[in-house]
């Protein structure tokens, strides 16, 4: 087990806004690619035009390029699916109950309060 760093009073609220900036950010890019799937039951949605375009630009890129690695399945697009899964993922290894910044973060609390 590696000792941390000391933690002073500056370091410790970085270390939480990241904590919540990366949760709060992987949670709003898995709720669009949510969004994504269930307009996939629409075709009819133009995701270029008025607020569908709040859900269109930040996730088509992302689509089209791993549409070139995975290939629709039996003429369904499941790229949006793949990327709900890993944003769960790394969400969860970043800041899930167990995972990476939160465990820094609850030692460095603990550092300070022991």
């Amino acid at each position: 087990m590696t000792a941390l760093p000391p933690t002073s009073p500056s370091w410790l609220p970085v270390l939480s806004g990241l904590h919540l900036v990366l949760g709060l950010g992987l949670a709003l890019w898995t709720l669009l690619f949510l969004f994504r799937i269930v307009l996939t039951w629409y075709p009819q949605v133009d995701l270029s035009r008025g607020a569908m375009r709040l859900i269109g630009a930040p996730t088509e890129p992302v689509l089209a390029a791993t549409r070139r690695v995975i290939q629709p399945i039996g003429g369904v697009d499941v790229t949006p699916v793949v990327w709900v899964g890993l944003l769960s993922l790394v969400r969860e290894l970043l800041v899930g109950q167990q995972g990476l910044v939160s465990q820094v973060l609850m030692r460095a609390q603990a550092g300070l309060v022991g």
